[in-house]
């Protein structure tokens, strides 16, 4: 009997995540903190574990306001600089290295800030459906501010977020034996519970979280996680969701700002991708397994995505697979 699971369990199993806690930040007013593009693949992420923040994003809005327990994913890896918000020039800051991370300080004798900086790293080409399908910037606040806030955080999702950062916090404050990896580890499922919390907020933002957490579109996710080798039609989603057809395209647009056929094809490339790196398996049965029953149509969908055909990606990751087994 196949094991039922939730979209999102679905979502992160299909992925490999990893992360990385590199930098503590104790600084006094005023300071700044300026980071570029990351590479393809990584997601910076900053907490916020006392004091405050102000972040600004070229491209993504206004500057965003930190404050403790503030936690931000930049999922498009974007350039983005924080600071105390005072606008005066930042005191220098120097760095040392502690036995499992660096630790970043200056001497500004202002109101302090305590923030632990990371990333996520993303194999591709799942880097491409989490920034195709996650905003630029992704803020969870862990500290409710009144009864509301409690409500959409849903309780022990809370709990539990608010318990994962205090572990790294500990972490991060002591050099533990197995310090790095405990950090790295607790960093991937900092990743996976923020999701959690986005998605079952009332507030969550555009994208893949927004569609999660509407309940009248949540039973196509659900559908499509579940199936994605079932030939969908959208009349059958529709009647999931109990609405039309024109209105769940609607939904579809402006949650995703894709179809639902378009999306329903991105689940079943980047399954694709996980199958090609399989040994032994033809791209005919890779084709059948994600739900073609033929092979030029799939490769057809698979080159639209990635840009290479589906032998081309197998290669390239025989190749990466044999590099890392030499270094």
């Amino acid at each position: 009997m196949s094991l039922s699971q939730d979209w999102l369990s679905r979502l992160l199993g299909m992925m490999t995540v990893r992360g990385q806690l590199e930098l503590r930040c104790s600084y006094g007013a005023p300071w700044e903190v300026i980071y570029s593009d990351s590479d393809p693949g990584e997601m910076p992420y900053h907490i916020v574990l006392s004091g405050s923040a102000v972040l600004e994003t070229p491209g993504a809005g206004k500057p965003q306001y930190l404050g403790a327990g503030d936690i931000v994913m930049l999922a498009h890896g974007s350039a983005h600089t924080l600071h105390d918000g005072s606008g005066a020039r930042p005191k220098r800051a120097h760095e040392r290295a502690a036995l499992n991370l660096t630790i970043s300080e200056n001497r500004g004798a202002g109101p302090r800030l305590d923030m632990l900086c990371g990333r996520i790293v993303l194999a591709p080409p799942h880097d491409q459906f989490i920034r195709a399908y996650l905003p630029a910037r992704l803020v969870t606040r862990t500290a409710a501010v009144n009864g509301n806030d409690s409500e959409k955080m849903r309780g022990a999702a809370q709990e539990q977020l608010n318990g994962l950062v205090a572990l790294m916090r500990t972490e991060a404050s002591a050099d533990n034996l197995g310090g790095y990896a405990m950090m790295n580890t607790l960093s991937a499922a900092l990743f996976a519970l923020t999701m959690r919390v986005a998605s079952e907020s009332d507030d969550a933002p555009v994208g893949l979280l927004a569609l999660a957490g509407n309940p009248r579109l949540s039973p196509a996710l659900t559908a499509i996680f579940s199936d994605p080798a079932r030939a969908w039609t959208l009349p059958e989603l529709a009647n999931l969701c109990s609405m039309s057809r024109a209105t769940l395209i609607r939904h579809f647009h402006d949650k995703l700002g894709r179809s639902p056929n378009d999306f329903l094809t991105d689940i079943r490339m980047a399954l694709a991708a996980n199958e090609l790196k399989r040994p032994g398996i033809s791209t005919e049965v890779v084709a059948e397994t994600v739900g073609y029953q033929s092979v030029a149509a799939f490769r057809r969908a698979f080159t639209q995505r990635f840009g290479m055909t589906p032998a081309d990606w197998r290669r390239s990751q025989q190749k990466k697979q044999q590099a890392e087994l030499a270094a």
